[in-house]
């Protein structure tokens, strides 16, 4: 099988089921107990904060363990509204979040809240003077993730805060990290950063939530008041001690890995030209941690004429997983709702396959999927859609 669908989800790295199963085959207390057995997992959840808190832009932070990405945009985004509510009611974000974002904010928006989607260009970029002109003194939050998950434009946190010290706007400052996290340099100004373990080889259904020193929110999850009162419910030690050893082995050799990644990434979009008439590029073409640029783990490619779903069962039936989209709503009926911000056409966002690669990946599995999509894409185009 050659899998490159490594934005939805990640083999799990064999060291980190190792440490898994250790928790729970023999340190499978309740960390909150105070005997031998809940003391040697409580050991495990400190060993992962510690190894999470080590990766964060700046020491003195706190981590609050969570059940994925998602629990942790839900937590930053509805915490914020709640925390700031008497400051403000307005949140800005853009119009090309992960659903975990955007549905925070329609849901707060219902409630009240003033919700600005701030839009993107044709190749994802966003649109700096309306994310300016957006921000005011009643911004209390504003929401951006720092890779988007379809196509994978690099987008600039650094100078939103810029802009909200500018504004002297109250505004947090909240980063989905969730796609960016062990492939890039963590944006060094956010004021929350939410990520995920099933995207850097580590188990489903862990996450955190890291919160610059000093911030306080309320917490969305009541109970036996683990995680400081954050987050109430008895932690997932197995899945917390393998998100912090994932974390760690995603930033060992983190330049070398991303420079082999865009190589190979280069390489297939090059593929996928020269041998696919019309073949349209989504995301950037230019790879590497700058603003406007793409993360080198994702390539979206549209082949006009198409349909993504049809290519993506065709390259099944040869070993090759692909996504035509987020595999968070890609079961789901509905068109990418990132690809109509960039203004791409019916023809465009119908034909779109996103490709998405890890350190696992080779050249020889890169050369095949151009080989493979090349046929597919062309059996298509000559039988014609069956619409």
């Amino acid at each position: 099988m050659i899998y490159l669908d490594n934005s939805a989800t990640t083999k799990q790295h064999p060291d980190v089921t190792k440490k898994m199963l250790e928790y729970m085959e023999t340190s499978w207390g309740n960390p909150s107990s105070l005997h031998r057995a809940g003391l040697q997992a409580e050991k495990g959840v400190k060993e992962a904060r510690r190894q999470l808190e080590r990766l964060m832009p700046e020491a003195g932070g706190r981590i609050a363990f969570t059940s994925g990405g998602t629990e942790a945009d839900n937590l930053a985004i509805f915490g914020a509204a709640a925390a700031r509510g008497r400051q403000g009611k307005r949140i800005v974000t853009t119009a090309v979040e992960h659903p975990a974002v955007l549905e925070c904010c329609g849901k707060l928006e219902q409630e009240g809240f003033d919700i600005v989607r701030v839009g993107v260009d044709g190749q994802g970029r966003l649109d700096l003077e309306a994310m300016e002109e957006a921000i005011d003194g009643q911004t209390i939050l504003v929401s951006v993730m720092q890779v988007n998950n379809e196509v994978g434009t690099i987008l600039p946190v650094e100078e939103i805060r810029r802009i909200i010290g500018q504004k002297q706007s109250p505004a947090l400052l909240h980063c989905d990290a969730v796609q960016s996290f062990g492939k890039i340099l963590l944006p060094k100004s956010a004021d929350m950063i939410s990520l995920s373990g099933h995207k850097i080889h580590g188990p489903k259904g862990s996450g955190a939530l890291w919160m610059r020193k000093g911030l306080h929110l309320p917490p969305l999850i009541f109970g036996g008041g683990q995680e400081g009162g954050l987050r109430s419910g008895t932690e997932n030690v197995p899945a917390i001690a393998g998100l912090g050893l994932a974390a760690s082995l995603a930033w060992e050799g983190r330049e070398e890995k991303m420079a082999r990644i865009s190589a190979m990434r280069n390489r297939l979009m090059e593929g996928l030209e020269e041998s696919i008439d019309d073949a349209v590029i989504n995301s950037p073409r230019q790879t590497g941690e700058k603003p406007g640029e793409s993360c080198g783990t994702i390539l979206n490619v549209s082949f006009p004429g198409t349909r993504g779903e049809v290519i993506l069962h065709t390259l099944e039936q040869s070993g090759i997983c692909v996504s035509t989209g987020s595999a968070c709503s890609s079961n789901k009926k509905g068109r990418s709702h990132v690809l109509q911000a960039m203004g791409c056409d019916d023809g465009r966002i119908e034909g779109a396959i996103r490709f998405s690669l890890c350190a696992e990946n080779t050249m020889e599995e890169i050369e095949e999927t151009i080989r493979r999509t090349e046929e597919a894409v062309k059996r298509f185009r000559r039988l014609g859609s069956f619409r």
